[in-house]
């Protein structure tokens, strides 16, 4: 699950619940200073000035919690009361975090403050929504929801107002990232009969104009889980970081 940092200059993963610093030129992996949080998903990015980094950790409760600690790493600050809480976006004035939440066995679409507060429900729909993520003029929220049958892309305002649904066919559809620039939504595409966003899948990397049009493919793929769960574009809109892998076989 890659980061592209603000300044373009490298790559933020997770790996063994530690997270990792790449050069976008290649190069050795450095590690991040992560504190106690030791057990790091998939779920974490920077925030719109780069100065620090949204994480999300099941090291203290066994449940995965928000936390902000600086990005070139210290002691992580809890954000999130309650778990578990999977960060995915930050909206583009630095000051609210959103994310993927179960709550009462419902997982919806959740807000809080990046001082920490009191979270808002955003999505109150049966089944699954998640995968938030800020346009960057801060109008709209974009998600995926199987709440028509299969996930689909769907958009809202950021305060939960005006849910429509953006994708209308037969894939399942998951993690949407709007360009910085405004102009193009990647997302993550399943075939029908996959549910979840499990690994080791056959996957799609598709692209769509942000103001509407036709579905484009960018890149097949053996991956899934990890692709492109959380904001991996370049600061210049022009490229994509994702992770695709292969199931090697002893001989």
């Amino acid at each position: 699950a890659p980061n592209w940092s603000p300044d373009g200059k490298h790559l933020v993963y997770n790996s063994g619940g530690r997270l990792f610093r790449l050069p976008v030129t290649g190069g050795e992996p450095q590690p991040i200073e992560t504190g106690f949080a030791n057990r790091c998903n998939n779920d974490h990015g920077f925030s719109p000035d780069g100065a620090q980094l949204a994480i999300s950790d099941q090291s203290q409760t066994g449940q995965s919690l928000i936390y902000l600690l600086p990005a070139a790493g210290g002691t992580p600050r809890r954000v999130t009361s309650l778990g578990p809480s999977y960060w995915h976006g930050w909206s583009p004035d630095g000051q609210t975090l959103v994310y993927c939440a179960e709550r009462q066995r419902e997982f919806d679409v959740y807000a809080i403050p990046a001082t920490g507060g009191q979270e808002r429900r955003l999505t109150t729909a049966k089944g699954l929504d998640d995968g938030p993520d800020y346009t960057p003029d801060g109008r709209w929220i974009y998600f995926n929801s199987d709440r028509t049958g299969l996930m689909q892309i769907w958009r809202m305002r950021p305060d939960g107002t005006g849910q429509e649904q953006v994708t209308h066919d037969d894939f399942n559809n998951w993690f949407p990232h709007p360009s910085p620039d405004g102009k193009w939504l990647v997302f993550l595409s399943y075939e029908k009969s996959v549910s979840g966003h499990p690994a080791n899948q056959k996957v799609w990397l598709r692209l769509m104009p942000l103001n509407g049009g036709p579905v484009g493919e960018l890149a097949r793929l053996f991956g899934g889980q990890g692709t492109i769960n959380v904001p991996s574009w370049s600061p210049d809109s022009r490229e994509l970081a994702f992770v695709s892998y292969e199931l090697l076989v002893p001989e």
